[in-house]
């Protein structure tokens, strides 16, 4: 549903352009078509750029303080923006565009414990490219769901990862998973495992998963995003009894991947899970998470020792 949608978009960004290179030598005489196209491409960058510009602002406008090892110069401030936008522009104009995952050469065996991808809040498998490849690399067998309706509620989801697990556990000829998940997929993975228990997963890693709500998520459309909001600087009742649901051996499980300049997640701090093992990382927003290379280092190192303990 996402790709539809996102292509749909593009073809109405696309008719934008021609339509503002056309007004640009109509207009205001700009006589070459070239420059026309390139001014008009030139806006449309501008204006996802604000966007993102206006998510940096609002995040750190209703943000936790930043610790002082994590503070950025200018330098600093622009690879976090650049990063975000660039990781943006990828995932919504490419990635999800057309959601496929890297496949295991026929010649490779499938090394230790197969992966499941879990995307965040109106997203599909797409946002999973750079994180799929790394996996092929490593021999590591790994699929991915696609959490549809977009707006549903998350409960909706954890049927659709239980399938996904059992056909990921069937293929593979393992008993037991590893998930990561991105952003809202972080909600959706622990309530798979309120719901269904520890024993057929060895590990969960969460990236940038607003486990306490975030404040952007207030003025998101769908029942899912109305579950990860903060009402008055407190989680929504569905949050806190997700929370409640939960054992001290059930957090162990987890791993919580977050950046203290998220830019959706609002407070960043958010993400940080007690009882769960916490891995903060700086200068990375919210989109760039499962692409930036520090992060995949980790993640993918992570995997591969949870792999060769099983």
């Amino acid at each position: 549903m996402i790709a539809r949608i996102l292509k749909w978009l593009m073809l109405l960004q696309v008719l934008a352009v021609l339509g503002f290179a056309y007004l640009a030598m109509q207009a205001w005489g700009v006589a070459s078509p070239v420059m026309a196209l390139l001014l008009a491409v030139v806006m449309l960058l501008a204006m996802r750029a604000l966007i993102v510009a206006r998510n940096f602002w609002q995040s750190r406008s209703l943000g936790s303080v930043v610790p002082h090892d994590y503070q950025l110069g200018v330098r600093g401030i622009a690879r976090l923006f650049l990063g975000e936008l660039r990781a943006t522009l990828w995932t919504s104009s490419w990635g999800m565009l057309r959601p496929r995952l890297h496949a295991l050469d026929a010649a490779t065996d499938s090394q230790g414990l197969p992966v499941l991808l879990i995307h965040g809040y109106v997203c599909n498998r797409g946002y999973w490219t750079q994180l799929s490849g790394q996996l092929a690399r490593a021999g590591i067998a790994h699929d991915a769901v696609d959490l549809e309706p977009i707006a549903a509620d998350i409960e909706d989801f954890v049927p659709q990862v239980e399938r996904a697990i059992v056909a990921l556990c069937a293929r593979t000829g393992s008993n037991r998973v590893i998930i990561v998940a991105h952003s809202m997929g972080g909600l959706v993975a622990r309530a798979w495992l309120r719901d269904y228990g520890a024993a057929r997963v060895a590990r969960i890693f969460t990236i940038g998963t607003p486990h306490h709500g975030t404040v952007l998520a207030n003025v998101a459309a769908g029942a899912n995003a109305r579950q990860m909001s903060r009402i008055n600087g407190a989680p929504s009742a569905w949050l806190a009894q997700l929370a409640a649901s939960e054992t001290p051996e059930t957090r162990a499980l987890i791993t919580s991947m977050y950046s203290h300049h998220d830019n959706i997640v609002a407070p960043q701090t958010s993400a940080h899970l007690p009882g769960a093992r916490n891995l903060a990382f700086g200068g990375i927003g919210h989109v760039a998470l499962a692409s930036d290379p520090r992060v995949l280092r980790q993640l993918v190192a992570e995997i591969t020792i949870k792999v060769e303990a099983v």
